[in-house]
């Protein structure tokens, strides 16, 4: 039966290599064996458009109180976080209403069109926020941003069909620095400004040079992936197979097919199917979770350390809320460069993200004591802080970040979990989409929200005027009991044995005929 496709001298199967899955443990010892080859060329690309996200996302982070500020939308100093709140909100409720869509979309006519129109979509709106002299339009531009924003899962999926298994506790973690590298990054071109660009155009658009910034730098993302993303998904892309898998030619040519070999490409899976899985709709919930608790501190931060010491922050200005941030991202980079390889090796993802979801409750409970610690040092008569006590508070800050990005480790997680137990790979890109949806649900409410109770718990000083720290608490606390489920779901701590899935059988062969 296999004598048409193979010539007398192939191995059997078993010998060398194996088509046919085998559950056995003698079966993944020989599909473990040998890591499949790191596609550097491809990872380095998609890591480079990766980086226009979060440099977009930091480099308004320092600024974007005092932007609402200078627009006089308000007399009340406490009412900021409000107008903070609501840009964040809006972005994430356009980005909430595209990103299923995109990755649909990105199912179908690949996944390469869609991250670079998405791209230069983000880069229109970064320009237009620059220039934005109104609330109306700063709304508007960060409302675009959103719809151009919500290309999170298909990048995603780009990383989940480039790798496998056997070398995703290398690819993930190189993935994973492209965020605090480029929170690093956002922040740089506002810590320059004004002493080097000192002229009337940017002092009547003080906002325009950090934007400008990360557009040219969108631009040249989107010009280096045209020129060097390949489509990454299955039913798109060619695989050479040799005469294995196809006959050859008169020739001796090898046919180009597309895969799976001597089948049609695979229909993606529907929402419907995905959610009916357990550990999908798990990974859902512990994805909005997860992005709640994530976007809530990235705005309370902000917010906390802009706010008057005598009204429960750490009054820092610009400049330092942007070298906390960029110190966060050296932090966060060397963390992935240096220890997510080793515990991907040796821990369980399931667990790990368990675990990481528990210590947003340390980085939101320390943010309190270092509004006592400032208090203590405050001098009345000039309102600064005393030598002693300004290393106090830096050394605190730095231990608040070090907990919130090592639980921001989550969302590296979650991208693992997901790809290890989508039901096929051409469900992929849904299945991130599905988890990402849920985690922009949460994140488009969560900066108003958030920021709305700070100031009510200041405005009304209730638990001293931490109300807000007491409920992230709790928040933090039901999040982390429903983030055990994932362990009991998930295929590789479940107690049937984790079949290889589609790219891991072919990458494999592909290495042995190679």
């Amino acid at each position: 039966m296999a004598s048409g496709n193979y010539p007398d001298d192939a191995p059997v199967h078993g010998e060398t290599y194996q088509l046919l899955r085998d559950d056995s443990v003698e079966g993944q010892s020989i599909l473990k064996a040998e890591p499949t080859p790191l596609p550097k060329g491809q990872l380095a690309a998609l890591c480079i458009v990766r980086l226009v996200d979060p440099i977009a996302y930091t480099q308004l982070s320092p600024y974007v109180n005092q932007f609402m500020s200078d627009l006089h939308l308000t007399d009340d100093p406490s009412r900021i976080g409000f107008y903070s709140g609501l840009l964040g909100s809006s972005f994430a409720v356009c980005q909430l209403i595209s990103i299923y869509q995109w990755a649909r979309v990105a199912d179908v006519v690949g996944r390469r069109p869609v991250i670079l129109v998405c791209i230069l979509g983000l880069v229109t709106a970064t320009l237009m926020f620059g220039l934005s002299k109104s609330l109306t339009a700063v709304l508007a531009a960060r409302c675009i941003g959103g719809l151009f924003s919500g290309n999170h899962a298909v990048i995603h999926s780009v990383l989940g069909d480039i790798t496998d298994s056997t070398n995703q506790a290398i690819a993930f973690p190189i993935y994973g620095i492209t965020w605090p590298v480029g929170s690093i990054i956002g922040s740089v071109p506002w810590l320059l400004y004004p002493q080097v660009f000192d002229y009337e155009f940017w002092r009547d658009s003080p906002y325009f040079l950090p934007c400008l910034i990360t557009a040219s730098i969108g631009t040249c993302a989107v010009l280096l992936g045209y020129a060097f993303l390949e489509e990454s998904l299955p039913s798109k892309r060619k695989q050479k197979y040799n005469k294995f898998l196809s006959p050859a030619s008169d020739t001796g040519s090898t046919q180009d097919i597309y895969p799976p070999p001597g089948s049609e490409p695979e229909t993606p899976t529907g929402m419907r199917q995905l959610l009916a899985l357990p550990i999908m709709s798990v990974l859902s919930v512990s994805g909005f979770a997860l992005s709640f608790l994530a976007t809530s501190f990235d705005a309370l931060f902000v917010l906390f350390c802009y706010t008057p010491v005598q009204s429960g922050g750490l009054a820092f200005s610009v400049s330092q809320i942007g070298y906390s941030l960029a110190g966060a991202g050296v932090f966060a980079a060397a963390i992935q460069i240096f220890v997510v390889p080793y515990l991907l090796r040796t821990f369980d993802c399931a667990k790990m993200f368990h675990f990481c979801m528990g210590l947003w409750g340390c980085a939101f409970g320390a943010l309190p004591i270092l509004n006592a610690i400032a208090r203590g040092g405050l001098n009345e008569e000039t309102g600064q802080l005393g030598a002693f006590t300004t290393g106090m508070v830096w050394t605190g800050i730095g231990i608040v970040l070090a907990f919130s990005n090592t639980a921001s480790l989550g969302y590296l997680l979650s991208m693992i979990l997901i790809k290890e137990n989508a039901p096929t790979p051409s469900s992929l890109g849904q299945s991130n989409g599905i988890v990402q949806f849920s985690m922009c649900l949460s994140g488009s409410f969560a900066p108003f929200l958030v920021s709305s109770l700070f100031a009510a718990s200041i405005k009304i000083n209730f638990l001293g005027g931490h109300l807000w720290v007491f409920t992230m608490v709790f928040v933090v606390y039901l999040s982390t009991t429903f983030a055990a489920k994932v362990s009991h779901y998930n295929k590789k701590t479940t107690p049937s044995t984790h079949s290889p899935t589609y790219q891991e059988d072919e990458s494999i062969l592909l290495q042995d005929i190679s």
